[in-house]
């Protein structure tokens, strides 16, 4: 393996047998003078390949151990949520750990927005994050709060998501808390947030906000028209529900559901209401 240019003392540009470049960590492998061959690979300790150059001095900031624990959160995401994430995930995970550990140890507190929100909409990554977070405290001795695990679970929700970037997942979260609060209202129900229906509910609405933020909403077909009839008559409370959602959407975000979407909004409503209900 050749080592072509020092990022920093354990961080360098490397090309592999077939001539790829990539990112290598290992201790010590930034010292000798550029470029040499590297014989012994057991030194290094990861690679990264097609890293953009805007990252360069990001590795050369972020402190080694700070890059491969949020590596570490990285790479489990990927394991148990069984998605492909986006390659960037590392690089903002790395960059937030480090603001976020600076921040501690000068006394200074960042809220978290829609914590709640985050914990029960995304609980599968809400859980990766917080034991991600317990790891990298006990592995770099360093005390971040426990709201910390939902900034990471932001991270992941946003690199799951076609649309990639924070500002959607904050948005879609609102959006889910709102209508959430409007059904409760309309419906005069208490939702179960850590009840399946209430998941599929939630995942129902995180797919139709996506579609919404690209100008893709689903169109209705004459099947889904007749469909859409009958389960207006037959849930003409459910129906009044998702007619104020249309509205809430469509005068607070320009958005306009159709009947296929507001189908299936009555659907996933009146499900999560009979469970809560039954319950």
């Amino acid at each position: 393996m050749e080592l072509f240019k020092k990022i920093n003392n354990n961080v360098a540009l490397a090309r592999d047998a077939k001539g790829r470049e990539m990112v290598v960590f290992g201790k010590g492998i930034g010292f000798p003078a550029m470029p040499y061959e590297l014989t012994d690979l057991s030194l290094v300790q990861r690679s990264f390949y097609d890293v953009n150059e805007k990252y360069f001095d990001l590795l050369r900031d972020v402190p080694e151990a700070v890059f491969l624990a949020a590596d570490d959160i990285a790479d489990t995401a990927r394991e148990e949520l069984g998605c492909s994430l986006n390659t960037n995930l590392t690089y903002a995970l790395a960059d937030h750990l480090n603001f976020a550990i600076q921040c501690s140890r000068e006394g200074m507190s960042v809220r978290t927005p829609l914590a709640y929100d985050i914990r029960h909409l995304y609980p599968q990554e809400y859980a990766i994050a917080k034991e991600g977070l317990h790891q990298l405290c006990s592995t770099l001795e360093v005390d971040l709060p426990e709201s910390e695990a939902v900034s990471i679970a932001m991270h992941i929700i946003t690199a799951e998501n076609e649309v990639g970037d924070m500002h959607s997942t904050i948005l879609t979260a609102k959006v889910i808390s709102e209508i959430s609060a409007l059904v409760e209202e309309s419906l005069s129900v208490k939702l179960d947030k850590d009840s399946f229906s209430f998941s599929r509910f939630a995942m129902h609405l995180r797919y139709l906000v996506q579609r919404m933020m690209q100008g893709k909403p689903l169109n209705s077909d004459s099947a889904m028209d007749v469909m859409f009839t009958t389960m207006r008559r037959e849930y003409p409370d459910t129906y009044t529900c998702v007619q104020q959602i249309d509205r809430f959407l469509r005068d607070t975000y320009g958005w306009t559901c159709s009947r296929e979407e507001q189908l299936y909004l009555i659907m996933h409503i009146h499900r999560v209401c009979v469970e809560r209900s039954t319950t």
